[in-house]
């Protein structure tokens, strides 16, 4: 075997290695998400028609529903909510997306279509995640492109981060699957308790700003695309 296709078989053997680990540690994390702009003058409508139509279901207990108002965005990003559904189990997951039809579903769908302005849907999963266990309300997402054989590597620099720098919120870094747009595959998300922690946010000391030097020197060949801040408005 030549010395390319070594190192090629050493970067696949990584990247198939990695998210295996990785995924184990996400806990198989899988997400569905509707982002949605209505105007100002809208909002609370949208909200109440959210909160009457999911306050309603049966939603199985391995599924989360959770509505986010979304403050900050860049230019690109038209939504003004999120509507954010998660699971452990991709089937739990798909099997509830499944059951929303029938007359009630139909009514509240065509009430919300006469204020949405636009909206788009997306699904991924967790590739890493740590502090599983905390539920912040606030939420901040980096997206990334990043080239298909560089993935592993760039969650193999995130998981090395944060073994030297300390997060209070939920931290992930995964993949986006379905509905990437501009060719963002790759996310960063992590939750704060309040917006003076997201304010607040980055490296506190010279160990936690080399681990972040570091981070960003490993994932060089990404292309940062965007970022956007969510807060909770409820969880179903």
């Amino acid at each position: 075997m030549n010395n390319h296709k070594s190192k090629t078989m050493k970067k696949l053997f990584l990247l198939f290695s990695l998210l295996l680990s990785t995924t184990l540690l996400a806990q198989n994390v899988v997400w569905y998400e509707v982002f949605f702009e209505v105007s100002p003058a809208d909002s609370q409508t949208a909200v109440r028609l959210i909160d009457n139509h999911y306050s309603s279901l049966e939603i199985p207990e391995d599924v989360t529903v959770e509505l986010f108002r979304i403050p900050f965005k860049g230019a690109s990003e038209k939504a003004t909510h999120v509507l954010s559904f998660y699971s452990e189990s991709s089937k739990s997951l798909a099997d509830f997306r499944g059951s929303l039809k029938g007359a009630a579903w139909s009514t509240y769908t065509t009430k919300m279509s006469n204020i949405m302005k636009s909206y788009r849907t997306t699904a991924g999963k967790d590739l890493y995640a740590k502090n599983t266990e905390v539920q912040f309300p606030i939420g901040q997402a980096w997206n990334f492109n990043v080239k298909s054989y560089d993935v592993g590597a760039f969650m193999e620099a995130f998981a090395k981060l944060n073994s030297s720098v300390e997060f209070e919120g939920f931290i992930a870094a995964g993949q986006t699957v379905h509905g990437t747009d501009n060719g963002e595959n790759i996310y960063i998300y992590g939750t704060y308790a309040d917006l003076n922690s997201a304010l607040d946010s980055g490296p506190k000391n010279d160990k936690e700003s080399e681990a972040f030097n570091t981070f960003f020197k490993a994932i060089e060949s990404a292309t940062y695309k965007q970022t956007q801040t969510r807060v909770l408005i409820k969880r179903f």
